[in-house]
């Protein structure tokens, strides 16, 4: 019998993230100079930094090469970013193996067809609630917040309740 996503939580211990589509909303702001500016939400940042603080590894690999969004992230804690990455699986593996990380014990967010084959290689492959219909297919967990919009937030919160490490962030030891 196939496990619950949520006995699937209880096994992760790495989180990898796409940017667009995922911690944005897939819009690009685009000024006259040709800069294309995104807006990430400050609650999936929230749980992206306690997730590192709380020992998770925590990755980010992108096809998008924006260094702003690259400073954002390390502002948050998370030093292994991949952006404009050409080919999702081999960053996946390459890292895994840096790491020596079980790729059953990894939850990867993706909301578009980039994501597919990393996606097929991960314990917990998941999804925010707008992404393309073939990502939703293979998700063994579509959150019901689109993207940009604390999907991020919400599967990380979910797999630090169901290991009892959440309760860390609202009795007050890290204010």
């Amino acid at each position: 019998m196939a496990k619950s996503y949520k006995e699937l939580m209880n096994e992760i211990t790495t989180f990898i993230f796409d940017v667009d589509g995922v911690l944005t909303d897939s819009s690009v702001h685009i000024t006259p100079t040709g800069e294309m500016l995104r807006i990430m939400n400050i609650r999936d940042g929230f749980a992206l930094k306690a997730a590192v603080e709380s020992g998770y590894h925590v990755c980010i690999i992108s096809g998008g090469s924006n260094e702003g969004v690259r400073i954002r992230l390390k502002n948050l804690g998370i030093s292994d970013i991949y952006l404009g990455s050409p080919d999702k699986v081999e960053t996946f593996r390459e890292y895994c193996a840096i790491y020596n990380i079980n790729p059953e014990q990894v939850l990867y967010m993706g909301d578009d067809i980039p994501d597919y084959h990393v996606m097929k290689l991960v314990g917990l492959p998941t999804c925010p609630q707008d992404s393309s219909p073939e990502i939703k297919a293979i998700s063994k967990y579509i959150s019901h917040k689109n993207g940009g919009k604390g999907a991020a937030r919400e599967v990380i919160e979910q797999v630090m309740k169901v290991q009892g490490k959440w309760h860390l962030y609202y009795d007050g030891k890290h204010d």
